[in-house]
């Protein structure tokens, strides 16, 4: 993948929007051939109690729903100045909640199927999003040098903090 077609693309990686459509078509198509047409990899299935993968599948899906509501919560509040750094809500707990949410949305999907081709898949789909992410982390830290810097040692880029981190 090629970082340097254009220079900011509003902020996101120029393939974002396109190489996530691609990442959840062909995920999907996966997932539903393997997960309930042919079966192939779905043996640890048999060994884990349904209730179990369902269980642990809901819990995924809703904290992905939650991380992915509270970031476009942020995005679209009326009352954020334009041009500045987000640093408050879900964003003051981890950097990336959209792209978390769709990872934990794709988990959730292979643990209530147990596939394994389904979760050798979330490799190259943390990949894509961990790519992307540095690629908009760079921009940030162009834009907002100090403030960013500040704000990237506090917040961890995917694994959320309990207690969210405090600004000045």
């Amino acid at each position: 993948m090629n970082d340097k077609i254009k220079p900011d693309h509003n902020g996101e990686h120029p393939w974002g929007d396109a190489g996530q459509l691609i990442i959840l078509v062909v995920f999907l198509a996966v997932w539903v051939i393997d997960s309930f047409i042919a079966h192939y990899t779905t043996g640890p299935a048999h060994f884990l109690p349904l209730g179990i993968r369902l269980g642990a599948g809901g819990l995924l899906l809703i904290l992905g729903l939650v991380s992915s509501g509270k970031g476009h919560r942020v995005l679209s509040n009326e009352i954020r100045q334009s041009g500045c750094l987000l640093k408050d809500g879900i964003f003051a707990r981890v950097r990336h909640p959209l792209y978390l949410g769709s990872m934990l949305f794709y988990a959730g999907l292979t643990a209530m199927t147990a596939s394994i081709l389904s979760l050798a898949g979330l490799i190259p789909i943390f990949l894509f999003y961990n790519r992307i992410a540095a690629y908009e982390e760079g921009l940030l830290a162009r834009r907002f040098a100090r403030e960013y810097a500040d704000y990237r040692k506090r917040v961890p880029r995917w694994r959320p903090l309990i207690r969210p981190a405090v600004f000045d």
